[in-house]
């Protein structure tokens, strides 16, 4: 705790930075104006932040270093509340590790490429890059008004060529390593938006960003190899400690592993029709086959046919469907019959082979076994078209019987009806059947991934260039790394309709070849945006540097992120692919760990009356307007206190007084005048207590807060930090002949330390006006007494047959017989007993848990 050698006169000057604009000095505050005044305050302290460089950090060997970060922002213009808990969540956390001595890293940045700039230069009229500056203008402002600690001159904003150098870099890093490749496959193609989507970006069949329709579109596409490491990424989630287990099971299902056989069915002419399932076991229930209307041997078998016209207007109909709305469950599941078919290679079986509508050509082989017996979709498709239905998994009563069946059965059970395998258990079954396959060359086991390789292009205008270039003679080339940025034109005009502008750009289309000089030209897809925010935190590391992207020194300080905080809806596209190029650069020995995130917090929205906030609903509440009223620290302290982090919060106006209420309360009980002179107003709850008492709870606190920051239970921990308040504010009571100037000078300095993090400038100016030299932060987080923690006395039950009697006062720790004799010598429990040594014939027994309770049993 601080001691007064470390104090200034408080009466010389409440501005250990001098006079000035920000500066709130003069007699009135020193010698009994207790008036609170958030925006002087704040405008001081921010100032002071700014002009001393106070959060700007270097690599310090000697400490131990703290990364934290929040995931940044898209500058669409205006900060929301939602923005503010995220980052106030991590500025309070960044805060309080400052005060353990801990060198921190808190950047901020701008996720800066994207749709949205577009749509905006569209319906604005402006250009995408000039919206977007102003906006990064605007919400860096507003950040800077509540307070946040951030290393600004570590900013970064990925639509500048210095930040897109490091995304091509990228780009041609993972080319080089054989985890890019183009080709043409159906994608997914929003019609408003004029660009392709990922899987992950189409949310019920529609475009994620304007919620139009997504349509299925056979286009020359970029990707990225993350399929290559899948096992890798699925496996390596169990290292996560410190990752939310809803998260993880989000990308495990996003992956999607599964294990089976991939067994070769055979069409005419010997055509290999290669199936893969999980349930070989059930081989001898099949009785048919089902091809995606994208897979190539559907043309084959149907050209020339009677069944060509009818099956080319199913596939016709099935491709202006989305992959997302084929694959969902309530999805109607239709087919057509190509006239064809299949021999099973185990049982012998020919089987029809259909075209369906929920079969996806990039998931398995594009081709699944229908067996309706023990499959739900397989059963209710051959109900539909009459194809069908064999037991050939019996259940353990071997009750089964097929004119009985409402619903196909699937669970485990006896392989019956299944040649030499029958009276296997299904599951020893299944390694037999593979080990069949494997010894006739019909099939293999397999592992496979519902995920599919990342699709990266993106035929718009606002993002990084793909540094590739077409030359008619030497092909596709990557550019020199040498020759990096590929530069973004800026001022182009945005279309509401056609291809990108860059397409139509023949200052940036036309090149010369890398390698015979001629005349060449550049790729004008630009790169999806995640891949921009796949490596930002590794920027941040270095920002400056001109060369690389980023130093391996650098990284090799400061990587991986402590604590990453964010929205759980980037579960399975931004930290999912950070994860992977994360452990694509350490596989090339370019960073020091294969995870980029240690710990991650996913904070719940904020919502108001039930609801979350949108234009629409008006319910939206202005981070300027609230701030502007009650100051960014009441803001602040409002939004820990109200929820836990990971949970939503219910925005309150009645919750802001409250922590309105709060502040002003703390400032009156810290800033109170000389020769004990108290604040005119003291609303803390209860009685008096003594010196001890208020030593004791002060101890406590500083416990208590310290447990909850570690534990991000940042809501108790204002809580507690209100009732230590509390605790001072009864005390302030006391005469003053009955206060210990040393113990209240100890309670408020730890009341200011600890508020430090959550109310960074009142306690700041708090700390300033009690006198010490320095700042909060600057003194150090306080240290508590373990002697002083400790109850000393503790309440003790005293029942007597079990009902309770009274309560009485007893050392923590005393024995049975002490209690017991405590417990005897109460007016209640003598009265009840009568007098002694009469009262002591009564009791049967005495039954004593200690420091809670004493059970005094009377004879009957």
């Amino acid at each position: 705790m601080p001691d007064d050698k470390n104090r200034m006169n408080k009466h010389d000057s409440c501005c250990a930075g001098g006079t000035g604009d920000g500066c709130i000095s003069g007699a009135a505050s020193r010698n009994g104006n207790y008036d609170y005044e958030p925006k002087q305050v704040e405008a001081k302290w921010q100032g002071i932040w700014r002009d001393n460089e106070t959060y700007v950090v270097t690599e310090d060997p000697l400490k131990p270093k703290y990364y934290l970060l929040e995931m940044f922002p898209y500058p669409s213009g205006e900060l929301h509340v939602g923005h503010v808990r995220n980052y106030t969540i991590g500025d309070v956390i960044t805060r309080y590790k400052r005060a353990r001595g801990y060198n921190v890293l808190h950047p901020m940045g701008w996720d800066s490429f994207g749709l949205p700039a577009e749509n905006a230069a569209i319906d604005r009229g402006i250009r995408p890059d000039k919206w977007t500056w102003d906006n990064i203008a605007h919400m860096r402002e507003q950040l800077k008004m509540i307070g946040f600690s951030y290393d600004w001159s570590r900013e970064v904003t990925t639509a500048f060529p210095e930040y897109y150098k490091g995304t091509q870099w990228l780009f041609l890093l993972l080319y080089e390593r054989g985890l890019v490749y183009k080709k043409t496959a159906p994608a997914n193609w929003c019609p408003k938006c004029h660009t392709v989507l990922a899987n992950e970006q189409v949310e019920q069949g529609k475009c994620w960003r304007c919620d139009s329709l997504v349509e299925r579109r056979s286009m020359d596409q970029w990707f990225f190899k993350i399929t290559d490491y899948a096992e890798r990424l699925l496996a390596d989630l169990d290292k996560l400690d410190g990752w939310p287990e809803h998260v993880k099971a989000m990308q495990a299902n996003w992956i999607g592993k599964s294990e089976g056989a991939e067994i070769d069915f055979v069409g005419p002419n010997d055509e290999k029709i290669p199936v893969f399932t999980t349930r070989q076991d059930t081989i001898y229930g099949v009785t048919y086959l089902v091809l995606a209307p994208e897979h190539p041997l559907v043309e084959k078998f149907i050209q020339g046919t009677e069944y060509e016209a009818p099956v080319r207007a199913f596939i016709d109909k099935v491709s202006k469907m989305s992959e997302i709305d084929r694959t969902a469950e309530t999805f109607e599941k239709e087919g057509i019959f190509t006239g064809v078919y299949a021999t099973n290679p185990v049982s012998g079986d020919k089987v029809p082979v259909w075209v369906g509508n929920y079969v996806i050509y990039e998931y398995g082989t594009g081709a699944v076994m229908g067996v309706p017996g023990h499959d739900e979709r397989d059963f209710h498709f051959a109900k539909k078209y009459g194809l069908p239905i064999k037991i050939v998994i019996q259940n353990e009563d071997q009750s089964l019987r097929l004119e009985e069946m409402d619903t196909a059965y699937v669970d485990p059970g006896i392989m019956v009806a299944s040649g030499p395998f029958t009276g296997l258990d299904s599951e020893a079954g299944r390694a037999q059947v593979t080990r069949f396959l494997e010894e006739n060359g019909t099939g293999r086991g397999k592992i496979t991934y519902k995920m599919r390789d990342w699709l990266i292009s993106r035929q718009r205008y606002w993002g990084a260039p793909i540094p590739m270039i077409y030359c008619p003679k030497c092909g596709t080339l990557p550019v020199p790394k040498e020759d990096l940025p590929v530069v973004l034109p800026l001022g182009l005009q945005v279309a509401p309709e056609g291809p990108s502008p860059l397409a139509r750009h023949e200052a940036f289309v036309n090149t010369t070849c890398p390698v015979c000089g001629e005349a060449a030209k550049r790729e004008t897809d630009t790169m999806d945006t995640f891949v921009c925010s796949s490596w930002y935190f590794f920027r941040y590391a270095g920002p400056h540097n001109t060369d690389e992207a980023f130093a391996k020194a650098d990284v090799d300080y400061w990587c991986p992120v402590d604590l990453y905080i964010g929205g759980v809806e980037h579960a399975v596209m931004h930290l999912l692919y950070a994860r992977f190029i994360t452990k694509a650069l350490y596989d090339a020995g370019l960073v020091p760990a294969d995870e980029p995130f240690t710990k991650m917090l996913t904070q719940g929205m904020v919502v108001r009356d039930g609801a979350k906030m949108s234009k629409s609903k008006g319910n939206v509440v202005s981070p300027d307007e609230i701030v502007g009223k009650f100051g960014a620290d009441v803001v602040r302290v409002f939004m820990m206190f109200a929820a836990p982090p990971e949970r939503d919060l219910e925005w309150s106006d009645r919750g802001v007084e409250g922590a309105n209420r709060f502040l002003r309360r703390v400032w009156r009980q810290v800033t109170g005048g000389p020769d004990g002179e108290q604040p005119e107003v003291n609303d803390a709850p209860g009685e008096g207590i003594s010196t001890e008492g208020l030593l004791r709870i002060t101890h406590q606190s500083i416990k208590k807060v310290t447990e909850d920051l570690e534990r991000l239970a940042l809501n108790t921990a204002v809580s507690q930090l209100m009732e230590l308040s509390n605790y001072i504010g009864r005390y302030q009571r006391l005469p003053g002949t009955s206060q210990s100037p040393e113990a209240l000078d100890e309670a408020k300095a730890a009341l200011v330390k600890l508020l430090a993090p959550f109310a960074p400038h009142i306690a700041h100016e708090l700390w300033e006006r009690l006198g010490y030299d320095g700042t909060v932060e600057e003194a150090g987080w306080p240290e508590y007494d373990p002697d002083m923690v400790a109850e000393r006395t503790v309440t003790v039950v005293v029942q007597v047959n079990g009902k309770v009697r009274d309560r009485i006062q007893v050392e923590a720790g005393s024995s049975d017989e002490e209690v017991t004799e405590k417990a005897l010598a109460s007016d209640r429990i003598a009265k009840l007993l009568g007098e002694a040594p009469e009262a002591k014939d009564k009791i049967a027994k005495v039954i004593v848990v200690k420091d809670k309770l004493v059970n005094i049993v009377i004879k009957r």
